[in-house]
């Protein structure tokens, strides 16, 4: 049951269309044009000091944690430094765009181009990327859908898991500023390196400084709101949160309060520097557990207390959005910043973990319904039962959440990266389903890799099927085949080349972005580059990983392959060449051909006819990935996360041999094609299971659709429950599911205004069903939805 504060927060939350605010980026381009010629960190640095100073402090009615992004409650920021021409071209029609509009005013688009779009014209990130990108690359690399690395150079990488147990929490800023001045005692400008150095520090000073500012103006305003409240009881809430926004962030925290309201106020340091992608709040069970207990035994809170504070962090996470292109928007639908946050498995012993937090953070999602954080759990057979059933009762609501992950699957995919025993077991998730490490610098969703348009062009002499225009290699001109091998080696070829584009773009972005956009606010939590005064983009964490390339259609691949294999080489109903016309006229005449390919073995069905050749391109893109390095020496890691890519990345594809259409959605993840797993669950779960997944430690997927009645029972959680458990013993990572009845989807559909909190999974993520598309929609409507296990 929600509290009135909670209950009206959430109906704001639903209610209101994001608004864009231009505030951060007209502080932040004064800011820069009173540092001409100072290097890029101290500019930087200067300018969310600046931002901190200035951005104006608003308390919404009843909140209790504080802190927001702009003068709106549910609000979106300019980062006109990385990308603002997509903002020039987009922002008249923001409100009629079809995935994720905006309101913006026609005196904000006035402003905007006269005082902050001019000086910033040649200077963005997205200039400098594309003017240093290879023709030949662009042309399949950008805005195309086959090669999409959008989000790291229109955007900041984020992709961040904050250090709060051993960084934040135990010094505050106060803390950092301390130790970076200690530092900077130690070095001399005369010796070489230590000029680099003094200005990390100087710009860690400098964001540090900033962040207790702002704090300190919210502690102002909470004290000016009591002065003038009438309301006694929201008079003593007013005060305390100026008396908690004056200890923290600058000194470390006591209670759960000041706990949440730290990390807020860090979250929201990291929105104001960079409007990042998974900024992720990582293990909140465990680094929160101290102040919870605190509080438990000084009578601070009670449970309903605690779960009270965390539903009002859960929506400020939700409020902020992440203001995209209509393209990125296309790949991240649904105003997802993918701010995941893990509870329970292990601790650093190996020993489970999981505890009254873990169970809080289930309740708290299951009653404000937010789309954000993205809460995952770790479990394993060393879970408590009590955790594993509320898991599945959460399940059982159908609002996607929460996404479930083998506790020892995730510990192996970190050791496959080279972790130490104690930080691989130390994981959580960052974004959709990457395992991760809060001592880590990576670009997990870095390119999204179109695997039905390789196909397409071992077939096709290199040509798209639908524009004519050469993308791939010109490898093989004729449709005349030798046998099956021929084809898929010529697949792999193109494949291949697919890979390499997208390093040579993955290369580019990173090179930009360690010259232009260092990250002291970042950089301030990981001891290890404070210890050595370098920042995150100059290799200074821990753990330097490899850039993650996504493979997007492995099932509807390896359907089109086996299909070609079925109907040509084995039963031999049709030749390569009249398939492919078939193909050509987008299989209008060819219906009983398109019937036949229909019926081929499909992946999902626990078949190795074609479970056999999905796998063979799993394990070849991870090796072919893996012989890439990049700008920091670290190879390059394979996934098959899923995010709404599978639709932008289907439009660009014609007709394939599997019996789908031009433009038709392709898959996601290791997840069948929607429609396609007709068997059973279970059957699903063992073709993703062969995929080898530990290897792909960039993070795997697994979208599956139940009827409700199944999760329905205590019986029928139960016995999902045992099958999951199962999936993960065959050596899965990641599994979750969709419960909502087509008949509730539909209407959903047709009466938008009665669903506004009605939550689905999308992908790796939830969001509500009503902020999607309607081809998004229609693709989750389309999935199999399986009534028994």
């Amino acid at each position: 049951m929600l509290t009135e504060r909670i209950q009206a927060a959430k109906d704001n939350y639903i209610n209101s269309k994001p608004h864009i605010s231009y505030e951060r980026a007209r502080i932040w381009t004064e800011a820069y044009k009173k540092t001409e010629g100072e290097s890029p960190i101290i500019r930087r640095a200067k300018a969310f000091k600046s931002v901190c100073e200035q951005l104006v402090v608003t308390i919404f009615p009843g909140e209790l944690i504080v802190g927001a992004v702009g003068e709106f409650r549910k609000c979106g920021i300019l980062t006109p430094e990385f990308s603002w021409t997509w903002v020039d071209e987009e922002m008249d029609t923001f409100s009629e765009r079809v995935q994720d509009p905006y309101e913006m005013t026609e005196e904000q688009r006035r402003f905007v181009r006269k005082h902050i779009f001019p000086y910033w014209k040649g200077r963005s990130l997205e200039e400098a990327y594309l003017a240093q990108l290879p023709k030949e690359i662009a042309k399949v690399a950008v805005d195309t859908g086959i090669i999409d690395i959008d989000s790291k150079w229109r955007q900041s990488v984020g992709e961040i898991t904050p250090d709060y147990e051993d960084g934040l929490f135990p010094k505050g800023f106060r803390g950092i500023i301390e130790e970076c001045k200690a530092k900077k005692r130690m070095l001399h400008l005369s010796r070489p390196g230590d000029r680099e150095k003094t200005e990390f520090y100087d710009s860690v000073i400098s964001v540090s400084e900033g962040l207790i500012i702002l704090a300190r103006r919210y502690a102002d305003k909470a004290d000016s709101l009591a002065r003038s409240e009438k309301d006694t009881i929201r008079k003593g809430e007013l005060k305390e949160i100026a008396r908690t926004c004056r200890h923290v962030p600058e000194f470390p925290p006591k209670s759960f309060r000041e706990a949440l309201q730290m990390i807020w106020f860090y979250q929201l340091g990291g929105i104001l520097m960079e409007n990042p992608l998974s900024l992720n709040p990582g293990r909140f069970d465990q680094y929160m557990y101290p102040y919870y207990q605190y509080d438990i035994k000084h009578k601070l809170h009670d449970d309903e207390g605690i779960l009270e504070l965390i539903e009002c962090y859960w929506l400020k996470l939700s409020e902020w959005v992440w203001t995209i292109s209509a393209n990125t928007a296309d790949f991240f639908a649904g105003y997802n910043q993918f701010q995941n946050l893990t509870v329970g498995g292990s601790d650093r012993n190996g020993k489970d973990a999981t505890n009254e937090l873990s169970y809080l953070a289930l309740k708290a999602t299951s009653e404000v319904k937010t789309h954000q954080p993205g809460l995952s759990v770790r479990i394993s057979g060393d879970s408590p039962r009590k955790f594993i059933d509320a898991v599945m009762e959460l399940v059982a609501q159908g609002t996607g959440f929460p996404a479930i992950h083998s506790d020892k699957t995730g510990y192996r995919m970190l050791k496959n990266l080279g972790y130490e025993t104690a930080d691989a077991r130390d994981w959580n998730n960052c974004g959709c389903v990457v395992p991760h490490f809060r001592k880590t610098f990576e670009w997990t969703s870095t390119v999204n890799v179109n695997f039905s348009s390789a196909l397409e062009y071992a077939t096709n002499g290199g040509k798209s099927r639908l524009t004519g225009k050469r993308m791939g290699l010109a490898l093989k001109r004729t449709r005349k085949f030798k046998n099956y091998e021929e084809i898929e080696d010529t697949f792999f070829k193109q494949f291949d080349n697919l890979i390499a584009i997208s390093v040579v773009g993955t290369l580019v972005a990173q090179k930009l972005q360690k010259m232009m956009i260092p990250r002291p606010l970042f950089s301030a939590l990981f001891g290890e580059c404070l210890e050595s005064g370098r920042d995150l983009v100059d290799g200074g964490a821990k753990y330097n990983i490899g850039p993650v390339l996504t493979g997007i259609g492995l099932a509807e691949t390896a359907n089109s392959l086996a299909a070609i294999k079925q109907l040509v080489y084995v039963d031999k109903v049709c030749t390569a060449d009249e398939l492919l016309n078939a193909l050509d006229q987008n299989w209008a005449g060819y219906e009983k051909l398109r019937a036949l390919a229909i019926k081929a073995p499909k992946y999902g069905n626990d078949d190795n006819f074609v479970d056999d050749i999905a796998r063979k391109i799993a394990n070849h893109f991870y090796e072919e990935t893996r012989k890439y390095t990049d700008i920091y020496g670290s190879r390059f890691t394979s996934a098959f996360m899923g995010i709404s890519n599978f639709i932008p990345t289907g439009r660009v594809v014609g007709a394939t041999a599997c019996g789908r259409k031009a433009g038709e959605p392709i898959s996601e993840g290791v997840s069948p094609v929607a429609g396609t797993d007709i068997s059973t669950p279970l059957a699903a779960m063992r073709s993703a299971a062969k995929m080898n997944q530990d290897i792909h430690s960039g993070g795997t997927l697994l979208n599956i659709r139940l009827g409700h009645e199944l999760v329905g029972t205590k019986r029928g959680r139960s016995n999902l429950a045992a099958a999951v458990l199962a999936f993960f013993d065959m050596g899965a990572f990641h599994v979750q599911f969709n419960t909502l009845s087509t008949e509730t989807l539909l209407d959903a559909q047709v009466h938008p205004e009665n669903y506004r909190d009605l939550l689905v999974r999308v992908a790796g993520y939830s969001t509500q069903f009503v902020h999607l598309s309607k081809i998004l929609q229609d693709s989750i409507i389309r999935r199999s939805v399986h009534d028994g296990l």
